[in-house]
């Protein structure tokens, strides 16, 4: 089994995300976004469970990463760009 350095900017960087680490980011930004709106600008309570959307996007984020760290390197010439 060969050994593939980690590269942990996987992690970190929005440009090296996979497409389940970019939902999530994408995510959990948009949904604290509309936390700050509702709490402060609308004045509103949250719905109840609101809460529950952070830790399903953490643990897709979590999922992608695993993904994005521990998966198969892309063949050569077979890199896709977002």
């Amino acid at each position: 089994m060969p050994f593939y350095p980690m590269d942990f900017a996987k992690l970190y960087r929005p440009t090296h995300f996979n497409s389940w680490q970019f939902i999530a980011f994408t995510g959990l930004l948009m949904s604290g976004g509309a936390e700050l709106l509702m709490r402060y600008l609308v004045r509103r309570p949250l719905p109840a469970g609101y809460g529950w959307l952070y830790v399903c996007w953490a643990v897709l984020f979590v999922v992608g990463a695993l993904v994005n760290l521990f998966g198969k390197p892309a063949a050569p010439g077979h890199h896709h760009h977002h």
